[in-house]
């Protein structure tokens, strides 16, 4: 299956606290009951990054104002990564125009999750590499081995297994020198996923239990579901089937508590290939395809690819060899860009395989070779031996120091050779020389190839974008055209026919069941009249043209209750200052109806609470029912054409969701817009 371990990345410390990164746990709410407090508390946020903001403003240069760019930074990560990238850039410009080098040091922890979760791990590796070179100047010894431990994330991230233990090693090493437990729980925790990913699965679980003590005794709940996910790994390896998806399952619980996306997908991932290694195709699919929903959703390319890798193995053991080779390429794509040489390895074997067993053998063939060139370079022999004898160096090291004398003795009969052989040091240097402007002129060249592909995918989106928009504009200009022909035509015709048949009731004699019928005929024409302008009303509020949104969705709100069908409570704040196109007004309305719509025909709810609020360039939408509830699990593998329509209208309008709803405990739906 090529599962990849789990590593950890680490942030540094400044002289006053530590520059940390936040993990984006989303915003979440409860239940009817516990509204105003959650909107309080987002408003608090809000408060807190408007007031950062100011403080930016008016802040004199220095490195107040750096910290000050990092704090804002960090506010922004979960949902506007980009724009907290560039608060981190202004913050590492500043400190090198302060010359504060631990100000420039830190900007590596900052940048670098941002980046792995981009999949851009080259560039978080020349980050964390500049990062450690300052740190080695500034002489902190627990800020150096964060650092290593940074830099050997990154390399593990690009499948140099050696480089990442060397550098894990080194940070082990210093923890236990100045008794730094967390640090020692990281490197523990690091190497078992380094032995995981070589198939020394009974050494990289020893490494990961001893590193979840350690995340028991620290109380550290993001540690403890990193290192049971690296036990459940070793153990799905070692075929030990149940213990994996109870110690999965686990760590899918644990995300859902914090509402930490990528524990969520360490769980799915985790249960999804545990059925697959049982064969049980029906579960492991579903699993592989929630993986795939949502990792597309959080921009988290590295699980769709595993999710891939997984399905084609599925397929291929069922013989569906078409199938198989379709993931695998997906998959193979996938690893390319992300540069992860690892995974790479095992797609090109999976391809090999499947063509082999359906007759392609040229192709077979050529697949196999490419495999055999990966493998022999991540984990052959060779390197397997240098990663065990880092790990026995660095236990040999504590016992005997005897072999740092012969080392530093080594080290000088070395420099004596060179000494005399200065032509072969000449010819050395040439040949480096060349290979570095060989590697330089390589670097541009796929710096230039993964700027043209970022360009297509931007050119893509925003075809996608105009798609909808022009979708969305036609549908609503088809509504009110609808809306005025059945007001202006039919109802006046209606209308008309009204007025006849009263004028002909003045000029007539009728008997008394006549006039029955006569006034019952009057009565279905009047609820007639009065459906036909219902319907025109839904098709374009004449309140939402004339009114704007606010009054729109009031009225409508009102309209529901009057009914009887669902009591709905209409709740909005400082609206008075906001201005919305009508195209963005109408998206808007049409996002609620169908969110209200759902509750009526699913949650079998009394009351409802749609609410609107504006603040700075943030305008929130919340709706919220006391109904049944359903699983949210599910929202990603199965959608029906209500809940697209309502995606399609949110991403047009580059709005950001979140859905909590539990059985028998109600439905929450919120959705962000930057304005």
């Amino acid at each position: 299956m090529g599962r990849i371990g789990r590593g950890t990345t680490f942030s540094t410390q400044l002289d006053d606290g530590l520059m940390s990164f936040t993990k984006p746990f989303g915003y979440y709410i409860v239940g009817l009951g516990y509204l105003l407090a959650i909107w309080q508390g987002a408003h608090a946020q809000l408060s807190k990054a408007d007031s950062l903001k100011n403080q930016i403003q008016t802040a004199i240069k220095d490195t107040n104002k750096m910290k000050l760019y990092y704090e804002y930074g960090d506010l922004l990560e979960s949902h506007a990564p980009d724009s907290a990238l560039k608060y981190y850039d202004l913050g590492k410009a500043l400190a090198i125009e302060l010359g504060y080098r631990a100000g420039q040091a830190a900007y590596a922890s900052k940048a670098i999750t941002i980046l792995n979760d981009r999949g851009e791990f080259r560039k978080a590796l020349e980050i964390a590499k500049d990062a450690l070179e300052i740190y080695m100047e500034l002489g902190k010894q627990r800020d150096i081995a964060v650092a290593y431990i940074n830099v050997g994330s990154e390399w593990q991230y690009l499948s140099d297994f050696q480089s990442a233990t060397d550098n894990y090693l080194k940070a082990r090493k210093i923890a236990e020198e100045i008794g730094d437990q967390r640090l020692q729980r990281t490197t523990n925790n690091n190497l078992a996923s380094i032995f995981i990913n070589l198939k020394e699965y009974e050494k990289g679980k020893q490494f990961a239990e001893r590193s979840l003590v350690m995340a028991k005794a620290l109380k550290d709940s993001y540690s403890i579901a990193s290192s049971t996910y690296n036990i459940a790994t070793a153990e799905l390896y070692l075929k030990e089937y149940d213990l994996a998806l109870a110690h999965y399952s686990e760590v899918g619980k644990m995300g859902k508590r914090s509402q930490d996306f990528i524990l969520i997908l360490d769980g799915w991932l985790g249960a999804a290939d545990v059925y697959n290694a049982q064969n049980v195709a029906q579960h492991a699919i579903f699993y592989y395809d929630s993986v795939i929903g949502l990792s597309r959703q959080k921009k988290a390319p590295e699980y769709e690819m595993y999710a891939y890798m997984g399905l084609s193995e599925l397929k291929d053991k069922n013989t569906n060899y078409s199938e198989a080779e379709q993931y695998a390429l997906k998959g193979i794509a996938l690893a390319k860009r992300l540069g992860s040489k690892y995974e790479l390895k095992d797609l090109f074997e999976r391809m090999a395989e499947v063509a082999e067993k359906s007759g392609a053998y040229q192709k077979a063939l050529e697949y196999r070779k490419e495999f055999e060139v990966l493998n022999d370079s991540i984990i052959g022999e060779n390197s397997r031996s240098n990663i065990n004898l880092l790990e026995a160096k660095f236990e040999s090291e504590k016992k005997e120091s005897r072999i740092v004398k012969l080392e530093a003795a080594q080290k000088i009969q070395e420099l004596s050779l060179q000494q005399k052989n200065t032509l072969n040091t000449v010819l050395v240097g040439a040949s480096a020389a060349l290979l570095l402007l060989s590697l330089l002129f390589y670097r541009n060249h796929m710096h230039k190839q993964r700027l043209q592909q970022q360009r297509i995918g931007e050119l893509e989106k925003e075809k996608q974008l105009m798609a909808t928009e022009a979708i969305l504009k036609g549908e609503e200009r088809e509504r009110m055209r609808l809306a005025k022909d059945l007001h202006d035509g039919l109802g006046g015709m209606l209308s008309g026919i009204k007025y006849s048949f009263q004028h002909l009731k003045g000029n007539q004699i009728m008997t008394p069941e006549s006039q029955r019928s006569f006034d019952r005929g009057m009565d279905m024409l009047d609820s007639s009249i009065m459906e036909m302008r219902r319907v025109a009303h839904n098709m374009m509020p004449e309140s939402l043209v004339k009114f704007g949104l606010d009054s729109a969705l009031k009225d409508f709100c009102n309209e529901i209750t009057k009914s009887g069908a669902l009591m709905v409570n209409y709740q909005s704040f400082h609206l008075e200052d906001m201005a919305l196109e009508q195209t963005f007004a109408i998206n808007i309305y049409r996002i609620v109806q169908e969110l209200i719509n759902n509750t009526l025909k699913h949650a079998s709810a009394k009351r409802a609470i749609v609410q609107l609020s504006y603040s700075g360039d943030l305008l929130s939408l919340t709706v919220e029912d006391d109904g049944r509830g359903f699983n949210t699990d599910l929202i990603y593998a199965t959608s029906g054409m209500g809940w697209r329509n309502i995606e399609h209208r949110i991403e047009f309008l580059k709005g950001k969701l979140d859905i909590n709803s539990h059985n028998d405990n109600g439905t929450s739906v919120h959705i962000e817009f930057r304005i």
